[in-house]
């Protein structure tokens, strides 16, 4: 019994890491951004910054299981940055005015970030069905 225990706490583990792995990287890449952005667009340079950041920082709350707070905070901040993403990606959007690029970066950041959402979200399935009392709140 307790062998299937450090089992299961191992894969755990591996997901929550996995997931921190995927935010933090997906930060790191919008960090790379914020120089090329800033000096054509002071606000893109800002945004690049403060949304990396963020994604560095969320590596927190998922390595110390700070609650599932956090994950819903976590993915949707995450989804709300690929919503962006892809909206300034259609011509004539609202927030450019104009179809941005589709670089190999950006769809590098993508994949990190659906990664982390997806992980996100099964650490939570998981955690629901550890305690079936949360399903009765």
């Amino acid at each position: 019994m307790v062998h299937g225990i450090a089992i299961m706490f191992t894969k755990n583990i591996i997901l929550f890491y996995s997931a921190a792995a995927c935010t933090f990287i997906a930060g790191i890449l919008h960090l790379t951004l914020v120089p090329g952005a800033i000096d054509r667009n002071v606000n893109n340079g800002i945004f690049f910054l403060i949304g990396g950041l963020a994604q560095i920082f969320w590596v927190v709350p998922l390595i110390r299981h700070w609650g599932k707070v956090w994950y819903y905070v976590g993915i949707a901040g995450t989804l709300v940055l690929i919503m962006m993403w892809i909206i300034t990606r259609i011509p004539d959007n609202p927030i450019t005015g104009r179809g941005g690029p589709i670089g190999e970066t950006a769809i590098v950041v993508e994949v990190f970030q659906v990664a982390f959402i997806v992980l996100s979200i099964i650490i939570l399935i998981k955690d629901r069905k550890a305690d079936p009392a949360i399903g009765k709140r």
